[in-house]
């Protein structure tokens, strides 16, 4: 017994030992990266554990709240109030359109599915030749329990695709059935009302993706059909008529990011990039940018990030959410319908 007792003790103590060296190590790791002589680097561990409520303390250790503070300031996209310009974007439909029009678009697919690769991020992106098939659904009841993925909202609407939409509650309190602020669905405001003003993406009733910060009462009478709120710090507007907005070199750090764009011809780009992960840290919002430039978007704006970020087609989820349990809840979703 005394023998046992003995290895029992030796055994916690060689185990307490290790993770005193381990979680040293790591502090003595991240000590390097924030105060070490890349000014830069220690930029970049802020902004990337800032946008997570879960490791976000980690910033305090080493950086006074006036020096993050400075840290976010600097690197904040810096969102422009421009209007969207709808003559940018002409949706051709089916028998519409000169001859090499219709011809150029029946040899594009549908839909089609992207592998995304970056130096720091890895994801995957869909392409919706109609974005007429693009609009936003919905948990059956907003704040009532949790919400679902989005794959699960899909199954509600017989959708084929999609990503998560927009913010919901989350601060002192999660609540992922709650919407941060307005939302619209097949033409109707399904949260909020004519007074809610929310930081919104959305189609108009022409199909049109449109960006801008907007009451209720004024996007139904620009025709909006379907649109979602996400907070600029969340999920600024990454290019607005061609135009990329400030980037700021990192801004946002490295993490999983969401986004939908629209290109001149009316397809729509769904996006998801991987984070937090060792083959995909994950993007900054100017790397959301080049990857909607390089696919000749004309307007995009991010969703929600980070934990909720996921992509689905037929079914299932096809990129890696930074989670263990799966896809995060949330209450909407831009779903891609099934073709007519």
């Amino acid at each position: 017994m005394r023998t046992f007792l003995r290895f029992l003790g030796r055994f916690f103590l060689t185990l307490l030992v290790t993770v005193v060296i381990l979680v040293g190590g790591i502090y003595l790791l991240m000590y390097i990266v924030c105060k070490g002589p890349s000014p830069s680097a220690g930029e970049r561990f802020v902004l990337s554990v800032r946008e997570t409520s879960m490791i976000g303390f980690l910033a305090n250790w080493f950086y006074t709240d006036e020096e993050i503070a400075a840290i976010v300031e600097k690197s904040a996209m810096k969102q422009e109030q421009e209007q969207t310009d709808t003559s940018m974007v002409t949706v051709v439909s089916k028998g519409e359109g000169t001859k090499e029009e219709q011809e150029a678009a029946l040899t594009q697919p549908e839909i089609e599915v992207v592998d995304i690769k970056g130096a720091t991020y890895s994801g995957k992106m869909l392409i919706v030749k109609d974005p007429s098939r693009v609009f936003v659904g919905k948990i059956p009841q907003f704040g009532s329990g949790d919400g679902i993925p989005a794959n699960k909202i899909g199954e509600l609407y017989n959708a084929v695709g999609g990503i998560n939409g927009g913010e919901f509650v989350d601060g002192a309190v999660t609540d992922t059935s709650t919407p941060a602020a307005l939302v619209m669905s097949e033409g109707a405001i399904v949260y909020g009302d004519v007074n809610t003003v929310g930081h919104i993406t959305g189609f108009t009733k022409d199909n049109i993706l449109v960006l801008g910060t907007m009451s209720g009462q004024e996007a139904l009478n620009m025709g909006m059909r379907d649109c979602v709120s996400v907070n600029p710090g969340i999920g600024p507007f990454l290019i607005i008529n061609g135009e990329s907005q400030d980037g700021a070199g990192m801004a946002g750090g490295l993490n999983p990011r969401t986004a939908i764009g629209q290109r001149a011809d009316g397809s729509v780009l769904l996006l998801a990039v991987d984070g937090r992960q060792a083959n995909s840290l994950g993007a900054s919002f100017s790397d959301m940018i080049e990857i909607m430039m390089e696919y000749d978007a004309v307007n995009a704006s991010c969703m929600d990030g980070g934990t909720s970020t996921q992509i689905f087609y037929e079914g299932e989820v096809i990129n890696n959410p930074y989670s263990p349990w799966g896809a995060r809840p949330c209450p909407t979703a831009f779903l891609v319908g099934g073709a007519e």
